[in-house]
């Protein structure tokens, strides 16, 4: 039976007020009768890159359980899936704070609704922290990549940075590196998936505070994901722990527009809050 005429699935674009762009999720608001295969198979009916599945939910205390699902696997943390569930929910049930249990700890996700009307969401990730990525490491990635060494940026060095799930961090040292991206597919899932690195964050910097980011992520098996939240907050951590931060900082990340569906990813960081918060809209799409 197809999955579609059991479960009721939203869909939404995150991180974008253009239903055109931005990272499409699905949303699941009732999965409370969902074994762990089945969301799994309604994830890859779905297609997109993460579908979120609410399994338990408190609606008086706007507190829920919640998962996530690639094609291929679970993911323990999910930004733009994230965004996408707290808009939904609060356009069902009212602005306001919601309170999301997922796999990678408890996370606030604060919604409001804007001069436009929009619901905007706020999201404060886990803990993150980082660390310098290993020579090993990185050799890998860049074959994988067909990178070179000397196509980064060395004023901010490789790390793996974690904001809920770990990402490689690699900073481009040019547009037109970071435009041309044509990798391996197995090769790079195969170095990510033997350091449990959810995507490679490929970044370059535009200005002190304004990125633009491109994320592959073959673990999921997606090429490319087009706005990464869980990414957004690891960097906004990874530039803390270089001291790239030196007071209270709102960056600007620019995402999917090499893909054609353009994003945009704001993240604020204070140099004394290991949390990093990303925000962002999200509108409903068709199927």
């Amino acid at each position: 039976m197809n999955a579609s005429t059991t479960t009721e699935i939203l869909r939404y674009t995150a991180f974008t007020t253009d239903p055109a762009g931005g990272n499409p999720a699905g949303v699941i608001l009732d999965a409370a009768h969902l074994a762990d295969d089945r969301m799994l198979a309604v994830a890859a009916e779905v297609g997109y890159s993460e579908t979120a599945f609410i399994t338990a939910a408190d609606l008086p205390r706007r507190r829920f359980r919640l998962r996530f699902f690639s094609p291929l696997a679970e993911v323990a943390f999910c930004g733009h899936a994230t965004i996408a569930t707290a808009v939904a929910l609060a356009e069902r049930h009212g602005a306001g704070e919601l309170v999301f249990d997922t796999a990678a700890g408890e996370i606030r996700v604060a919604t409001a609704v804007d001069g436009a009307g929009a619901v905007r969401a706020t999201l404060t990730s886990a803990p993150t922290h980082s660390r310098p990525v290993e020579d090993a490491e990185l050799d890998a990635t860049l074959a994988a990549l067909h990178w070179e060494r000397a196509d980064l940026d060395p004023s901010l060095p490789p790390h793996v940075a974690f904001g809920g799930n770990h990402h490689l961090v690699l900073a481009a040292a040019t547009r037109a590196r970071l435009a041309d991206l044509a990798y391996d597919f197995d090769a790079l899932g195969d170095v990510m998936r033997a350091h449990d690195w959810t995507t490679v964050q490929l970044v370059w910097q535009e200005s002190d505070t304004g990125f633009h980011a491109r994320d592959p992520f073959p673990p999921g098996g997606v090429v490319e994901d087009p706005a990464t939240g869980a990414a957004a907050a690891a960097f906004g951590g990874y530039l803390r722990t270089i001291g790239r931060i030196r007071g209270a900082t709102t960056l600007t990340l620019r995402q999917g527009e090499d893909m054609g569906r353009p994003s945009t990813l704001t993240v604020d960081v204070d140099p004394t809050d290991p949390r990093v918060r990303v925000a962002g809209h999200a509108v409903p799409i068709a199927p």
